[in-house]
């Protein structure tokens, strides 16, 4: 969803990012700089920007995007410190900048003082069955030969 979100109006602005599994990639040695680093590439057209430090990265982005208006996605954010370091304070992008952040957990949202929240809804089985088909199959449905293992999917998935 966030993805769709970001497609559809990462045109009104300028610089864009969106960083994907935030959660798995800063359990990765060095995984918050990594995100910082592809934060700042992804917008500054930099593809050999290394920051080496959270503290220097934060610096970075201050710095450099502070007059920039951005849109950046946190997608599937689970600590603070992530939200601390990516995103930091309204005065890190410039005037206009938009940042949408995706978690389960609402008190990440109010601890970092987010203006805006929405709560999004689960899927029904037949939108479930629809979303995942569009990927896995190009198609609204699957294939007759992948109805139960698609099946077994969506339960997996909840």
């Amino acid at each position: 969803m966030a993805r769709a979100v970001y497609n559809s109006i990462a045109y009104q602005f300028k610089d864009s990012c969106f960083l994907a599994n935030v959660r798995e990639t800063s359990k990765q040695e060095c995984g918050l700089v990594q995100l910082q680093e592809t934060l700042l590439s992804e917008i500054l057209y930099n593809s050999i920007l290394k920051v080496g430090t959270i503290d220097r990265g934060i610096n970075v982005i201050k710095e450099r995007l502070r007059c920039r208006k951005v849109l950046l996605v946190l997608d599937d954010v689970d600590q603070l410190v992530q939200l601390e370091t990516l995103s930091g304070e309204n005065n890190w992008f410039g005037l206009g900048s938009r940042i949408i952040i995706t978690t389960r957990d609402e008190h990440l949202l109010i601890k970092h003082k987010v203006d805006l929240r929405h709560k999004m809804n689960e899927l029904d089985h037949n939108e479930a069955l629809q979303l995942f088909s569009q990927h896995a199959f190009q198609s609204d449905k699957p294939n007759d030969d992948f109805v139960e293992l698609t099946e077994h999917a969506l339960r997996y998935a909840g």
